[in-house]
């Protein structure tokens, strides 16, 4: 905990923000200097206290100031994160002094965010499916609403195995399950855990993201039940990923924005994430088309694709399965996100 006890910062305290240079609201694109910055936390704690509630307040006027999207949110993580916490902190933590390596830290992370860097890459870690997961640039931030593929995923093989009389007394799924574009490994790593028989291969044609998917494994201790490939999907071919037999499951969030659309994405992404990562081609359906064109020669009878796609996509996709019919896909289910706007495809394999 940091004291005031100079002189001249106790006179300071005692004159109104506005009658001291660089205690009022910060001009738009500034940032002020460690010494206005003390000065400021300081005067808003109290004699001498800086909490996490001004930190949070002060951060949080800083980010509004220079057009920072999700300004209180930004500050919420950077503190809680700081002092332990995963987004949120109880009413004692907002109110316990910080120390001064404490608001250094801050500070420095602010910093990041300040440059439009994501909060995820800030912090350095994301929670996915109650999986805390490493990030860092360039690899792809997993978002919010492909959990919910991975809740259908889940909810198909339960459903698979509760039919099935091979299960009883005890239904155990025990899939083998494809992801291409592994990123982060958050999907395969949350499957692994929700299925705890699963055996998952994961591929990327990126090094980047396929070194983090296998950090993420071993941080999580499920290295042993997951395959990692460095490899593109363009590129591949059935022989390659059958290692452990016919596949029961692929899953994939894959590249589908539209190429028109990429020049109006979020700041953040254009400049921190891989780009290759979203941008699904003219259609985007380059890469969709690649995954369903492989699919059938990788598939058991009655196997499942899983999708996230654009909201425009589902009606593309069926009309191009139905101008394939030699693949012996069938668009099963369309669901929708949390938005209400269809968002993931559940494709199956048919009997020849």
């Amino acid at each position: 905990m940091r004291c005031l006890t100079h002189p001249l910062l106790r006179k300071l305290l005692s004159l109104p923000a506005q009658c001291v240079p660089g205690l009022g609201t910060p001009r738009k694109g500034a940032v002020l200097s460690p010494k206005q910055l003390f000065l400021r936390q300081s005067c808003s704690a109290g004699p001498g206290l800086v909490t996490a509630t001004d930190m949070v307040n002060y951060w949080q006027k800083v980010f509004e100031t220079n057009g920072i999207p999700e300004a209180r949110e930004s500050s919420q993580y950077i503190v809680s994160f700081v002092l332990g916490a995963k987004t949120s902190l109880d009413s004692k933590s907002l109110h316990t002094p910080l120390t001064a390596l404490q608001q250094e830290q801050i500070q420095q992370l602010s910093h990041k965010r300040l440059q439009r860097m994501p909060v995820q890459y800030v912090l350095g870690e994301w929670d996915f499916q109650e999986l805390t997961l490493q990030m860092r640039p360039p690899v792809f931030i997993p978002r919010p609403e492909t959990e919910d593929l991975v809740s259908l995923v889940v909810e198909e093989e339960l459903q698979k195995c509760e039919n099935s009389a091979l299960c009883f007394p005890v239904p155990v799924p025990h899939p083998v399950i494809l992801e291409i574009g592994c990123g982060s490994g958050a999907i395969a790593l949350s499957l692994l855990c929700k299925l705890p028989q699963s055996r998952v291969i994961a591929m990327d044609k990126e090094e980047a993201a396929v070194d983090l998917t296998r950090e993420n494994a071993h941080r999580l201790q499920l290295q042993e039940r997951i395959h990692i490939i460095h490899q593109d999907i363009s590129h591949s071919s059935a022989k390659q990923l059958l290692l452990w037999g016919p596949i029961d499951v692929i899953v994939s969030n894959p590249p589908y924005v539209f190429h028109e659309d990429m020049a109006s994405l979020d700041e953040e992404i254009l400049c921190y994430e891989d780009l290759d990562a979203l941008d699904g081609g003219d259609d985007g359906m380059r890469v969709i088309k690649t995954i369903l064109a492989l699919a059938p020669s990788l598939l058991k009878v009655s196997g499942s694709v899983f999708l996230e796609v654009d909201p425009r996509h589902p009606d593309m996709v069926e009309h191009w399965l139905q101008a394939h019919p030699e693949l012996l896909l069938t668009l099963h289910a369309i669901h929708k996100d949390f938005c209400g706007k269809p968002r993931f495809l559940h494709i199956q394999k048919q009997s020849s």
